[in-house]
This record gives C-alpha cells, sequence and structure tokens, in this order.
C-alpha cells in the first residue's frame, strides 16, 4: 500500500521484440478497444458517465477495464461500490480490482493506493505522469474487450501523458461529457481543440444532466437549459451520443452497500436503457 503522497517507487517476433522492450505494449496487447473519458469542466458527471457505459457494456457480456487517472479526485472506486478494496501483487503485475463474481468489470485507481479515502493527492507534474505511466505498465489487466480512461476535467499533465503514453496504440478516441450550459459547452470547445491537437478521434458528446427525473411519477422535467450538448455536436459534426437526466435514485444507490449498490441494481434504474443506447452508438463508433 501507497502511503500519501507517495508512488509505487503478437504472432509475429516483430511484434515479441516490441512487446519485451514496450512493457506498456505488453499490457496492452490483449485489449481490443481503449476509450478516453473527457469534460472540459469539473462537476458535469464525467466519472458517473464512465461508471455507467462501463456497466453497460458489461451488461453486454463485454470484459471491461476502468483506469481511473483523475489523481486529485478518484471517485470511480466509490461510484463502483469498492470502497475499503484493495490491489494487490502476483508474479504478472498489479492486479485490478475486479467489481463483479464473474470477473467483467475491474478497475484501477490510486484510491485504492492510499491509506485513507479522505487523503489528499499534492503532486506536481512529473509526479503525476509517473503514476499514469506506471498503470500503464504494471497493471495486469488480462483480456479486455473495452478499457475505459476516466480523466481529470479540462487538459493538464495528465491528458498529455495518457494521449503521448498511448499514442503508437491507437486508441479508438473520447467521449465527451457536458452539461447543457454555456459555461461548460465553452470549455468542451476547448477539449476539442485539444483532442485534434493531439489527433485524438473524438466518438461523440453525451449531454448530462439533461433534465431531471421525478422520484414519484417519473417524468423527466428540463428544470436547466437542454440541447447545448446536440446543438454543439452538430456544429463541429461529432455524433450526438445522447442526452442523461438527472435521477436522484442514482445518488442513493451509489451512496449504498450491497444489494443495494448501484453495480447491483443498474438494470432497475431509470437510467438503463438510455446507456444502453448510448453504448449501442460508442460500440457502432468503434467497429466502423
Amino acid at each position: 500500500m501507497m502511503t500519501n503522497g507517495e508512488a509505487f517507487t503478437s504472432s509475429n517476433s516483430a511484434q515479441n521484440d516490441l512487446m519485451a522492450e514496450d512493457p506498456i505494449a505488453t499490457r496492452l496487447a490483449h485489449i481490443k478497444h481503449i476509450i478516453l473519458v473527457l469534460s472540459g469542466k469539473g462537476g458535469v458527471g464525467k466519472s458517473s458517465v464512465t461508471t455507467q457505459l462501463a456497466l453497460a457494456l458489461m451488461h453486454k457480456g463485454f470484459r471491461v477495464g476502468v483506469l481511473d487517472i483523475d489523481l486529485t479526485g478518484p471517485s470511480i472506486p466509490r461510484m463502483l461500490n469498492l470502497g475499503g478494496k484493495q490491489v494487490h501483487q502476483a508474479s504478472s503485475g498489479w492486479v485490478p480490482v475486479f467489481v463483479d463474481e464473474n470477473q467483467k468489470l475491474c478497475c484501477m485507481s490510486i484510491g485504492f493506493l492510499l491509506q485513507n479515502r479522505n487523503d489528499s493527492v499534492v503532486w506536481r507534474g512529473p509526479k503525476k505522469t509517473a503514476m499514469i505511466k506506471q498503470f500503464l505498465q504494471d497493471v495486469s489487466w488480462g483480456e479486455l474487450d473495452y478499457l475505459l480512461i476516466d480523466t481529470p476535467p479540462g487538459t493538464s499533465d495528465e491528458h498529455i501523458s495518457i494521449t503521448e503514453y498511448l499514442r503508437a496504440y491507437n486508441p479508438d478516441g473520447a467521449v465527451m461529457v457536458t452539461t447543457s450550459q454555456g459555461v461548460a459547452l465553452a470549455d468542451v470547445r476547448k477539449e476539442l481543440n485539444f483532442c485534434k491537437k493531439v489527433k485524438l478521434p473524438v466518438l461523440g458528446i453525451v449531454e448530462n444532466m439533461s433534465g431531471f427525473v421525478c422520484p414519484h411519477c417519473s417524468e423527466c422535467t428540463n428544470v436547466f437549459s437542454t440541447g447545448g450538448g446536440e446543438a454543439l455536436a452538430g456544429e463541429f459534426d461529432i455524433t450526438f451520443l445522447g442526452r442523461v437526466p438527472i435521477d436522484p435514485a442514482f445518488v442513493t444507490m451509489v451512496e449504498a452497500e450491497g444489494e443495494g449498490s448501484y453495480v447491483k441494481q443498474f438494470e432497475k434504474s431509470s437510467l438503463f436503457p438510455v446507456f444502453q443506447e448510448i453504448c449501442d452508438k460508442v460500440m457502432a463508433k468503434v467497429n466502423t
């Protein structure tokens, strides 16, 4: 276990030689698709979208991994009901934490490496870069259909590092998450510009917090503005993946444990069909 503020200090011969020289190539060799989840602004629900997209893919029968590189605000372990879990060292490397008993969904996060989940990670850029590289080199994912990478908001050291490390392995692209408000959309434009500069394809835009699902009648009401994400997708000729309303039951289930947790109740949630459709669109994009 890491104490606070400390990091853990193919078929042909040419490909085998590359893998022997490049530990990242070895780790990613059996991962079919790599998708980054990005947001220009914090608080738009990027990690909740990552969580539900991972669960939707798992429910379609795929083997899915989630790599949480939001080093200063790791929330994926809590959303996947993995609080208090630890990673373990095996001969093959760091073993990610599995979410389900069938080992269809696994996760790696700095949140598993801290003594206390309330500990802060106060690192400069080079240390963040080293941690991301260690995740890519040391985590033994095994065979995965999809690896989702949850990133912090903005375009900072973590984004530059992950895109540089993955450039040689042709990640499928990025899913953008935004709300419909103008301030969030302005930051997504910057994120789109970042993707263009680093040559990362954009798979589509998810408009999160689009409407409010009443906990009593299940009717969706547009308490905030709506349609901004879809308009932005049209402006940049990007696929609009769908709208995700605010569902109070989601917050309740994320905070629950055991059988009441969101992992267990996902299929029964009002957001399940929404993410099934988003999942289908993402799959269509990566398989074209």
